[in-house]
């Protein structure tokens, strides 16, 4: 059975419902303690991975296509998942489905058959119910910027229904890795 995180912590809160708003009191020494936790830095959650461009992703121009540069931000989220146990296996046996609903890439230098990257990927904490990762992808040989991007997925579930709030899955997930933290 999942966890219901709202009682966790709801418990730690005074809780006034009023008709269906719930309002949410802070005692001063709660409100000192949230003040501390949310002054403070969380950590951020990064992965570096290289990869080397193959002769297929380049056109007759022999540089990358554009359009490779988001299978490289793809690159970067399955290695950022399989350091963090976030990635696409981890969420649909959550019955989750994440698809990408917004992504942008800008481009700096390009790069041709042989070149060694460096896609470096950040995940963005959010309140709300979405994933977003930041990209920046480097040339290996010198460390410079080749292209930057973001992607933003949201949640669905396995029946295609969009899901408003944070799944429990994913609210363990950032509590594990230092992202949220309930208050005592």
């Amino acid at each position: 059975m999942a966890k219901n995180h709202f009682s966790e912590w709801a418990q730690n809160w005074n809780v006034f419902p009023i008709n269906t708003v719930v309002f949410f009191i802070l005692t001063p020494a709660k409100l000192t303690n949230f003040m501390k936790n949310n002054t403070e830095p969380r950590p951020k959650l990064v992965n570096r991975t290289t990869v080397k461009i193959r002769f297929s992703e380049v056109d007759s121009l022999r540089i990358v296509w554009h359009g490779h540069y988001i299978k490289y931000f793809e690159d970067g989220r399955e290695a950022f998942g399989n350091q963090y146990s976030f990635g696409y296996l981890d969420l649909y046996q959550q019955k989750l489905l994440i698809p990408i609903v917004d992504i942008s890439c800008s481009y700096k230098k390009h790069l041709a058959y042989g070149d060694e990257i460096i896609i470096e990927t950040e995940f963005i904490n959010a309140a709300a119910a979405k994933i977003i990762f930041e990209y920046k992808i480097f040339k290996k040989e010198d460390n410079s910027p080749v292209a930057t991007g973001r992607s933003t997925q949201v949640f669905l579930s396995s029946d295609g229904e969009l899901i408003l709030t944070n799944p429990d899955f994913f609210v363990d997930w950032k509590m594990k890795h230092g992202l949220i933290e309930f208050f005592s």
